[in-house]
């Protein structure tokens, strides 16, 4: 049996290899076969057996477990909360809408009658920090992960079915202040999927992460300072979320 191809067979090419955050691998290679090889069925079981393993192994390798660690450079975590417990543990508060721990995941939708979004905080105090969280659209449009200041609205990571983009908030404290698009970037998540997200804060500086290869990074002077809690609000059906890791920076 004679296989050409110009990538070896089952490796993903260099730049697949180099990112480490997870980008699926796209495209597996089309071996061409000769079918002359292939005349004696116990060949053609053969190959096609070789090429199947082989084919599972790239797609289980490049695709990551849902709530494995996105970087290994933060070390442990300063908290985890894999929502194993029937009931919401003391530092989550919803605030508006309903949000209930379902099968050992948290379930957020918006209730009309709030005429409001759905939010939900987890109170931890933060400046510098990370924070790692798998999250499900399930009915949901999308949703925002918010960071708010001693006063008011900061900014926030917002997530939609075609990409993410990070804004610096409207201060209400200044009346001539207006939401301020900081970045922006494509990405894909579909409904009823789980994916894993990394948001890092580090001075004024955000950098966003998912498991499914969106990178984006935003700068702005007013992020560098104190925030009381982690914010996630949602608009329409459900949104699940589960695994979350939050770690302390310097």
């Amino acid at each position: 049996m004679s296989i050409r191809s110009t990538t070896p067979i089952g490796l993903p090419s260099e730049g697949e290899r180099d990112d480490a955050h997870g980008r699926a691998i796209a495209r597996i290679r089309v071996l061409r076969i000769n079918t002359r090889d292939l005349t004696a069925p116990r060949m053609r079981l053969k190959h096609l057996f070789l090429y199947m393993s082989l084919l599972f192994a790239v797609v289980a390798k490049a695709t990551p477990d849902k709530g494995a660690q996105l970087t290994r450079s933060l070390g442990k975590p300063m908290v985890v909360d894999e929502i194993k417990q029937a009931k919401l543990g003391n530092k989550w508060q919803g605030v508006k809408g309903e949000w209930k721990s379902v099968d050992g995941a948290i379930v957020g939708r918006e209730l009309k009658a709030d005429k409001h979004a759905a939010v939900l905080n987890f109170r931890e105090p933060n400046h510098n920090s990370a924070i790692q969280f798998s999250f499900k659209l399930d009915g949901a449009k999308g949703f925002n992960l918010s960071f708010n200041k001693k006063r008011g609205h900061l900014f926030r990571v917002i997530v939609t079915a075609d990409g993410v983009a990070v804004n610096l908030d409207k201060d209400k404290q200044d009346p001539k202040s207006k939401p301020k698009r900081l970045a922006n970037t494509k990405g894909r998540f579909a409904q009823g999927k789980w994916y894993s997200m990394l948001v890092t804060v580090e001075g004024e500086n955000v950098s966003v992460l998912t498991d499914n290869g969106v990178k984006l990074t935003a700068k702005h002077a007013a992020i560098d300072q104190a925030k009381p809690n982690y914010r996630f609000v949602m608009r329409g059906g459900d949104l699940l979320l589960d695994d979350l890791k939050i770690w302390k920076l310097k």
